[in-house]
C-alpha cells in the first residue's frame, strides 16, 4: 500500500518534539520546564496537555520575538530561568529548544553556563534537551529528555540493589499499576519518569503550582550502581537511549523489553522480574487466569475484527501484538514516527494474524500522516481503529469506529486514566474491541439479512461486482517479467571474451582498474533525471555541491548541453579515458537522452569508453541499444536476491507504465536484473554489480548476492557503505564500521574479485576518482555583465573571500555551522572559485558545545589569507575575532557570485 508521496504531511500523524520533552520532565519531582522559542509554542503544548490530562499544566517560555531571531536569544533565556526560578523555585528545569531557537543556532549549554556564573546562589539542576520541532516527533522528544536528565544529574556510581525501570509515555494509570507491581514484588526501583501523579492528582485545598510528585534527583542519582536496567521502550534510538548510556557510561546491564501489553509480554516481564528476585503477588496470578478466561469468552467476537493501529510506535507495537493474540486481524500498523525497524519487528505478527485468518494483505506505514493511514485502512477494508483522538476525523467521515487511546485524547474525558498495561490493561483492550465489533453487529444484522434474503437482484449484482474486481486484482497482481533464459554462461568463458575484447579499456577504467584512478579521468553526465525504482535510501536532490554521493548533481543536463560538457572536459582534462551515465536517476529509465547523448559523442570520439550504471529493471529492454552506441562496461546495483529481502530496500517499482510494491516489485526487478546481467555478459559487456550494505537488512546476505552475480558473468562486485540521507527511509539507519564492510570485502573475495576503492561519486563527477573537479563545470548562474559594465566595477586588485555555504551556489549557512569555505577571488566585477577549506564547526548543537577556543583557532587559521567572510548569520563572539585579525564580515542571503562582488567592491571603498 502507498504512502502519500508528496512533500508534505496532511493531518501528520505525530506531535512536536518539545512536546515530548515537557512531557518527560512532568515524571520528575519539582521540576518545571522553559521553551527556548517563541510563546506560542508553550501555548500550544499546554493546550494540548491541559485538554488530555483535564489538569492545570505550566509551561515557562523565554517568548522569543523578531529582535531575538535576528540578534540572538541569550537574553531572553536568561530573564526567563530568573523569573521560573523566583515563581516557582524548582529544583529541576528542563531547557527545551523549539524550531526557532534551533534554526538560529542558539548554544543553550553555553548560555546555561552563563547564567549560574551570574547566580552562584541557584542550586537547581538545569538540563538542556536539544529538540527542534522538525527534528521529530514526541517520541523522540520524550527519550532525548530522558537522555539528558541522565547525562546531567550528578551519579552515585557506588554498586546498589536497584533495578531501574525506564518508560516511554505511559498514561497515569498505566505508570501506577507499573509501579502497583513492582511494590508488590518488593523490589528496590527508580522508575524512570514517574508520570503516576503530576499529571492526574486528587483534589487538594490548596494548589501547588510545582509538581510534587514524580522521580526525585536522589532516587535518579543511584541508576548509575544499579545491577539492571529494563527499558521498556523497544524503538528507542540507539543514541538517545538512557538505558544504553547507563551501560555505557557505568557498565550498567541493559534488558530492551516490550511494553507489557498482551499475554506474552506481560508474562515476559513478570518473568524477568521473578528472575531478578521479585515475589510476584497472587493477584497478578489471578489477574493472569481472569484474563485467559475472557480470551475464552470474546475470541469469536473479535475474530470479525480488522484493526487499524497508529500512535507511537511502541505503543502500535503492544497493540498488535495484544490484538493478534485475542483473535483480531491488525491490517494496517501506522507511527509517525521515523522508526528504522518498525516494519521489521511488526511484519511477523502482522503476517501471522492475516495468514491464520485468511484475511489478505497488510500495510505497515512507518513515518505516516493520516491520509496515507486512512488510505490503508480503506483498502484494507478495516473495520476498527485503535488509536488516539487525531484519528476522529476518519471516524467521522467513513464511520469506522475509534478506540482511544495513548496521546493526545481530546474528545473524550479521562485521558489520562485509559489502561493497557499487564493482565486487566490487555482485559480492557479486549473487552472495548468486543463490544465494538457487537454494537456494529447488533446496529447491522437487520438491514445485512434484508439484503442478503429479501433483496436478490442486488444481492446478485453485488456478487457480480465482487468477482469481476476481483478478477481484475488477481490480473494486476501478476506483474509482468522478462523470461530468464536457463541457457548457462560460464564465468570463465565470459572473462576469456571479454579480455580479448575489452581489456585496454578495463586497464584505463578508474572504477574497474584501481592502477587507473590516479592517471585516468573520466566523466559522469547527469542527463537521466526519471527513476523507474524507489529505493530508502535514496533521496534525489540537486543544487548541493557539497555533497559527494550517488545521485547528486548540480543540474540536469540536455543531451547537447552534455555534449558541450564532454568537448570541454576532454579539452580541458587529455587523459579524459571514459564516459559514464549514472544519473541523477536511472539511465535506463531515460533511453532517449542516454542514447542520443551517447551517439553525439561516439561520432565525436570513436575509442573513448562508454559505462552506464542501472538498477536493472529495465535492463532486458536495452541490451541491444546498449550494444549498438558502444557501451563496453555496465554496473549494475543488486541489493538483494530475495525478493523478502529486497521488500524491506525498495518502496515500490513503477514498470511499463504500472507500480509494484513490496516482494510483487521485488520479485519483478530481480528477474530483470539477473536476466539484464546475464544478457550483458553475453554481449561481451564488462559487469560490475553494486551492493549497499545495509545493517540488519541484507548485511547477512550478500555473500549469497555475490556468488549469483559471479553466476551470472560478472567480473567484480564492490560492496558500499550506506550513505544516510536525511529525508530518506534509511536516515536513521545504524551505519556498518568500516572494519565491517572490508571484513565483507574480504569474506568475499574468494568469490569474485572486489572493488576497494570505491568514492562513491556524484551524477555529475569529473576528473581522476579521488579529485573531483565538478564544481569548475557547473553551469552558470547568471549571464556575464557586458564588458563596459566590468570595467566600471572592477577594482584594481583581486580580493580573497570566505563563503560559507550549504549549496556552493548561494550564501545560505550560519557562521557556526560551516564545516567549509568556498574560497573566492573577485575584481569587484567578476568571481572566480579557488578551492574548498574543510573547518571544525565552531557549533555543534548543544549535546556537544563545549570549549570553542581551539575551534576558532582552526578557522582563523582556515581563512587567514582572505580579507572577507561571507554568511548567512554570525554570532558576536565569532564576529569580534573576526575583526580583530582585519577580516571584515558580510552578512546576507544572495547568490555566491553577485555576494562575492558586492564584498569585493564594497572592501575597496
Amino acid at each position: 500500500m502507498s504512502a502519500n508521496l508528496v512533500n508534505l504531511n496532511t493531518n501528520p500523524c505525530k506531535m512536536c518534539m518539545p512536546m515530548g520533552s515537557v512531557s518527560a520532565f512532568y515524571g520528575i519531582s519539582k521540576s518545571m520546564s522553559i521553551l527556548h522559542g517563541s510563546q506560542g509554542c508553550s501555548t500550544y503544548i499546554r493546550r494540548h496537555m491541559a485538554t488530555h490530562y483535564n489538569e492545570p499544566v505550566d509551561i515557562a517560555s523565554s517568548s522569543l520575538t523578531e529582535e531575538g531571531t535576528v540578534f540572538g536569544g541569550t537574553k531572553n533565556l536568561l530573564k526567563g530561568l530568573e523569573n521560573l526560578i523566583k515563581l516557582y523555585n524548582p529544583e529541576v528545569i528542563g531547557v527545551s529548544t523549539t524550531c526557532l531557537a534551533e534554526t538560529i543556532g542558539e548554544d543553550v549549554p553555553a548560555i546555561i553556563r552563563q547564567f549560574k556564573d551570574e547566580h552562584p546562589e541557584v542550586t537547581a539542576t538545569i538540563i538542556p534537551v536539544s529538540s527542534p520541532g522538525y527534528g521529530g516527533s514526541q517520541y523522540e522528544g520524550f527519550f532525548r529528555a530522558l537522555h539528558a536528565i541522565v547525562r546531567h544529574v550528578p551519579m552515585n556510581a557506588t554498586p546498589n540493589n536497584v533495578v531501574n525501570i525506564i518508560t516511554g509515555h505511559l498514561s497515569a494509570a498505566d505508570s501506577r499499576a507499573l509501579k502497583a507491581l513492582l511494590d508488590g514484588c518488593g523490589l528496590d526501583y527508580v522508575l524512570l519518569p514517574d508520570l503516576s501523579q503530576n499529571l492526574d492528582g486528587g483534589h487538594e485545598d490548596n494548589y501547588n503550582r510545582l509538581p510534587q510528585y514524580g522521580t526525585t534527583l536522589a532516587r535518579i542519582g543511584l541508576m548509575a550502581g544499579a545491577r539492571m536496567t529494563l527499558e521498556l521502550a523497544p524503538f528507542c534510538p540507539e543514541e538517545y537511549s538512557p538505558g544504553a548510556y547507563l551501560r555505557d557510561t557505568y557498565g550498567v546491564p541493559l534488558l530492551r523489553m516490550n511494553l507489557p501489553v498482551g499475554l506474552r509480554d506481560a508474562d515476559a516481564l513478570v518473568a524477568t522480574l521473578e528472575a531478578l528476585g521479585g515475589q510476584v503477588p497472587a493477584t497478578i496470578r489471578e489477574e493472569r487466569a481472569r484474563y485467559l478466561d475472557a480470551m475464552i469468552d470474546a475470541h469469536k467476537y473479535n475474530a470479525q475484527c480488522r484493526v487499524a493501529v497508529f500512535g507511537e510506535p511502541d505503543m502500535v507495537l503492544g497493540l498488535v501484538r495484544a490484538s493478534s493474540e485475542n483473535g483480531a486481524v491488525p491490517v494496517v500498523a501506522a507511527t509517525g514516527s521515523r522508526c528504522v525497524s518498525f516494519e521489521k519487528v511488526l511484519a511477523p505478527d502482522m503476517a501471522k494474524a492475516t495468514e491464520t485468518q485468511f484475511s489478505g494483505d497488510f500495510d505497515i506505514l512507518n513515518f505516516a500522516d493520516f491520509a496515507a493511514i486512512e488510505n490503508a485502512l480503506l483498502a484494507r477494508k478495516a473495520n476498527l481503529m485503535l488509536g488516539n483522538s487525531d484519528g476522529r476525523r476518519i471516524e467521522e467521515s467513513h464511520h469506522v469506529p475509534l478506540l482511544r487511546y495513548g496521546f493526545p485524547i481530546h474528545d473524550r474525558v479521562g485521558g489520562q486514566r485509559t489502561r493497557l498495561l499487564f493482565y486487566d490493561g490487555s482485559l480492557s483492550l479486549m473487552e472495548a474491541t468486543a463490544n465494538a465489533m457487537l454494537q456494529f453487529t447488533e446496529g447491522s444484522f437487520r438491514e445485512e439479512l434484508l439484503n442478503k434474503y429479501f433483496k436478490e437482484d442486488t444481492a446478485m449484482e453485488a456478487e457480480a461486482s465482487r468477482i469481476e474486481v476481483t478478477e481484475s486484482a488477481s490480473a494486476s497482481a501478476s506483474a509482468p517479467a522478462t523470461e530468464l533464459t536457463s541457457e548457462p554462461v560460464a564465468p570463465a568463458a565470459a572473462l576469456t571474451e571479454l579480455a580479448a575484447v575489452s581489456a585496454e579499456r578495463t586497464k584505463s577504467h578508474p572504477c574497474f582498474s584501481c592502477g587507473a584512478c590516479a592517471t585516468s579521468a573520466r566523466l559522469h553526465l547527469p542527463i537521466a533525471p526519471k527513476c523507474n525504482l524507489s529505493c530508502n535510501y535514496c533521496l534525489r536532490k540537486y543544487d548541493c555541491v557539497n555533497e559527494s554521493r550517488p545521485g547528486v548533481t548540480t543540474a540536469v543536463l540536455t543531451p547537447t548541453q552534455a555534449f558541450d560538457r564532454f568537448m570541454a572536459v576532454k579539452r580541458d582534462m587529455p587523459n579524459l579515458t571514459v564516459v559514464g551515465i549514472a544519473g541523477p536517476g536511472d539511465s535506463l529509465a531515460n533511453p532517449e537522452e542516454t542514447f542520443r547523448t551517447l551517439e553525439m559523442i561516439r561520432r565525436e570520439d570513436p575509442n573513448i569508453t562508454f559505462c552506464m550504471s542501472t538498477n536493472g529493471l529495465a535492463l532486458p529492454e536495452y541490451v541491444e541499444d546498449m550494444k549498438r552506441v558502444g557501451v563496453s562496461h555496465a554496473t549494475v546495483t543488486i541489493n538483494a536476491v530475495d525478493p523478502a529481502i529486497g521488500a524491506q530496500i525498495y518502496k515500490f517499482a513503477m514498470y511499463r507504465g504500472k507500480r509494484y510494491t513490496g516482494e510483487t516489485a521485488a520479485a519483478l526487478l530481480l528477474a530483470n536484473q539477473m536476466a539484464g546481467l546475464r544478457a550483458l555478459t553475453k554481449a561481451g559487456i564488462v559487469c560490475k554489480v553494486n551492493t549497499v550494505l545495509l545493517k540488519g537488512i541484507n548485511d547477512g546476505h550478500i555473500p549469497q548476492v555475490v556468488e549469483t552475480a559471479r553466476e551470472l558473468g560478472a567480473v567484480m562486485t564492490n560492496i558500499m557503505q550506506l550513505i544516510p540521507v536525511k529525508g530518506s527511509v534509511f536516515e536513521n539507519m545504524p551505519l556498518v564500521s568500516n572494519k565491517e564492510l572490508m571484513d565483507m570485502r574480504r569474506s568475499c573475495e574468494p568469490t569474485l574479485k572486489q572493488m576497494y576503492h570505491c568514492k562513491q561519486c556524484r551524477a555529475d563527477a569529473v576528473g581522476l576518482l579521488g579529485d573531483d573537479k565538478s564544481i569548475d563545470y557547473r553551469p552558470p548562474v547568471a549571464e556575464k555583465a557586458p564588458m563596459v559594465e566590468e570595467s566600471r566595477l572592477a577594482v584594481a586588485r583581486k580580493i580573497r573571500i570566505a563563503v560559507a555555504s550549504k549549496t556552493g551556489m548561494t550564501v545560505d549557512q550560519h557562521f557556526g555551522q560551516a564545516d567549509q569555505f568556498y574560497i573566492y577571488e573577485s575584481d569587484g566585477a567578476a568571481a572566480s572559485y579557488v578551492e574548498t577549506r574543510s573547518v571544525s564547526r565552531y557549533c555543534n548543537g548543544m549535546d556537544d558545545c563545549g570549549e570553542k577556543a581551539g575551534r576558532m583557532a582552526g578557522i582563523l587559521a582556515a581563512v587567514d589569507d582572505c580579507e572577507g567572510v561571507l554568511a548567512l548569520r554570525i554570532g558576536e563572539s565569532p564576529l569580534k575575532k573576526l575583526e580583530t585579525r582585519g577580516i571584515r564580515v558580510f552578512t546576507q542571503y544572495e547568490n555566491v557570485d553577485k555576494a562575492v562582488n558586492d564584498a569585493a567592491r564594497a572592501l575597496c571603498g
